[in-house]
């Protein structure tokens, strides 16, 4: 949790300065990449905060009402950063670069004076989107940094599985943010330079519309990572498969009728199942194994944190298994 928090501080940050030396910069310049790159910080920011509230929200303390806590909220407003902030600013940004195509001119671009020296102003969007570059690579790192030592911890193939296979939404969200925005830096000032160095304000058009196509892009795809965490998805098959095989080959186990995990916040799963215990063993036997059950099955994985094992003192004669 820590980890993530200082991740998300530290994009924070970045993007909040970041967003206003762009859009200083769209000011003089009038380049519709560095208008759909201020949307894009701003978006960002915005993000940040988001991912904040989550985490604090996420720390509050189990209820009544919500008796496995609120680790979930972290979900939630992950995917209200993908839908409500990327889309939007995503939309905005592609219909910006798509107006600009349709309708190229070349703005006049008047010179800037800073402490008696008088440069053209273009040279502001180059300064701005470089310092955005290093700013993003900064953030980029810790998120990667964090992000990795999951991989290891969880002997994942790489990001691609994490992607696929992580709770720790946090965590993903500035890590796929960060590699966006350094890509969406990187591809404006591109825009920009080709723009000014030939005459053809196509170049500059054409990059706000790949930032907006970009994030949208990143919209779809984080909403869809988030929706499998908030409808409640299992462990990883490989990690339900050991935590199973543990329970089946416990000494007094004789079936597993129903076994299930699911994630109730991040890095936070619950295992719950109906085992069949010999029906020799009387009921001091069958809770001793229960609670050793419980143990091992949290030192087995990190992530569970709740087991809950309900005893059938006989192999039923028909029952339904969840794989």
């Amino acid at each position: 949790m820590a980890s993530s928090k200082s991740v998300v501080i530290a994009a924070l940050f970045a993007n909040g300065a970041i967003a206003v030396l762009k859009f200083v910069g769209y000011l003089l310049t009038m380049s519709p990449a560095m208008l759909s790159e201020t949307y894009h910080s701003i978006s960002d920011t915005g993000n940040q905060i988001f991912l904040l509230i989550g985490i604090r929200y996420s720390g509050r303390e189990a209820t009544r009402g919500h008796p496995f806590g609120f680790g979930k909220a972290q979900f939630f407003y992950s995917f209200l950063v993908s839908v409500l902030l990327f889309g939007i600013a995503g939309w905005e940004s592609a219909k910006h670069g798509y107006h600009a195509l349709m309708n190229p001119h070349m703005e006049e671009i008047a010179d800037v004076t800073l402490l008696s020296f008088t440069f053209d102003a273009v040279y502001v969007n180059y300064a701005v989107l470089i310092a955005a570059i290093l700013f993003e690579t900064y953030a980029f790192a810790k998120a990667y940094k964090a992000m990795k030592i999951e991989i290891n911890r969880r002997n994942w193939s790489g990001f691609r599985e994490a992607f696929r296979k992580t709770s720790n939404v946090t965590t993903l969200t500035a890590l796929t943010e960060d590699a966006i925005a350094l890509g969406g830096a990187g591809i404006a000032l591109f825009g920009v330079f080709l723009t000014r160095y030939t005459g053809n304000p196509m170049y500059d058009a054409a990059s706000a519309l790949i930032i907006g196509l970009m994030l949208m892009s990143f919209a779809v795809a984080l909403a869809w990572e988030n929706k499998r965490l908030l409808l409640g998805e299992s462990l990883p098959k490989e990690d339900e498969d050991v935590l199973r095989t543990m329970l089946a080959e416990a000494d007094g186990v004789v079936e597993i009728i129903d076994f299930r995990t699911v994630y109730f916040g991040p890095g936070r799963a619950l295992v719950a199942g109906d085992v069949a215990f010999d029906p020799e063993l009387d009921t001091g036997e069958i809770d001793d194994r229960i609670t050793a059950l419980e143990n091992d099955l949290f030192k087995a994985n990190e992530h569970v944190k709740k087991v809950y094992i309900e005893p059938e003192v006989q192999v039923a004669e028909t029952s339904e298994s969840v794989a």
